[in-house]
């Protein structure tokens, strides 16, 4: 009876330690490697790296369309015939109206 009543202290004092070492260890493994964990880090910081480069792609693909529509609400006679010439390939009689790739 004796030796009964010391294993159940025994169990029932490693009882809060294994459970604290569980809950622990959960909480642990999910840092490192959960969906926001140290491991995803990494991931997220190479997309966001992407992200920003798309980013100033087409932050540069703006300010050229700005700038071709402040060109163009000014009167711009050359680039209205630079759109006149690339959007009807049209030319003068004896010229020849050679495509361009757009940019």
């Amino acid at each position: 009876m004796r030796i009964k009543r010391s294993v159940t202290r025994f169990f029932l004092a490693l009882m809060l330690p294994a459970i604290t070492l569980a809950v622990v260890g959960y909480f642990g493994a999910y840092a490192i490697w959960g969906n926001r964990g140290i491991l995803a880090l990494e991931d997220t910081q190479a997309e966001l790296g992407i992200r920003q480069q798309q980013l100033a792609e087409v932050q540069a693909n703006r300010q050229r369309l700005e700038h071709r529509i402040a060109l163009m609400t000014g009167n711009d006679p050359d680039l209205v015939e630079e759109l006149a010439r690339t959007q009807l390939m049209d030319a003068a009689p004896n010229q020849v109206a050679v495509p361009r790739a757009k940019r």
